[in-house]
């Protein structure tokens, strides 16, 4: 085990080696290999290459090393096209701190079986007089970008649970293409290692 695998239990550290291919004897290996990859994308501007970085889009992409450095690459991308999004981007943001004390995530207290952390959303919390949909956004992705630190979370990953009874006409109304195009490549690129099931998808009400 190397120092970028501290932090793992035993348990951890054999799903690593079983499902996705992480060995210790060739892991700065890996990491060169994509970080060799960054001048090849040079209208990208890569803030972090450092070995702890580059393992998370490794393990996301199962230490395949092109799609790893793909996904790299649409990260910082995404945050260059939407730099807005960006600025402010911590939880005393005004917007960011109202998303998050409504439960723009909430996290559940217990992992689920796989040892996945569980997010929740219930969409009809969402108060259009206090924030937006990008404010929403933005605190699930600083969530995420502080959870994703934890390595035995970017081994096993996330779960994102979607609550949308009780959403309102008036509420999805705002959920535009723009809109939903955004959340969906930042969600994909956010922080990887996270899959998503939505849990209910009817009850919208028409008033």
């Amino acid at each position: 085990m190397t120092h970028l695998q501290a932090g793992l239990s035993p348990e951890t550290l054999e799903k690593a080696r079983l499902e996705l291919n992480e060995n210790p004897d060739t892991l700065h290996q890996d990491i060169q290999e994509v970080r060799d990859m960054v001048i090849t994308r040079p209208d990208i501007g890569f803030l972090r290459t450092d070995d702890a970085f580059i393992l998370r889009f490794l393990r996301a992409r199962k230490f395949h090393h092109f799609e790893a450095f793909r996904l790299l690459a649409q990260y910082f991308e995404y945050r260059q096209q939407n730099l807005d999004m960006f600025k402010s981007f911590k939880a005393t943001d005004p917007g960011i701190k109202q998303a998050l004390k409504d439960g723009f995530p909430g996290g559940l207290a217990n992992l689920d079986h796989y040892g996945r952390k569980i997010l929740v959303l219930f969409a009809a919390n969402w108060d259009q007089s206090r924030y937006t949909l990008v404010d929403i956004l933005r605190a699930i992705l600083l969530s995420l970008e502080a959870m994703i630190e934890d390595p035995e979370l970017q081994v096993n990953g996330f779960v994102l649970i979607i609550d949308w009874s009780n959403f309102t006409f008036k509420q999805a109304s705002k959920l535009t293409p723009s809109m939903l195009r955004l959340a969906i490549e930042g969600l994909q690129v956010g922080d990887a290692s996270y899959s998503y099931r939505i849990i209910k998808t009817k009850s919208i009400d028409f008033f």
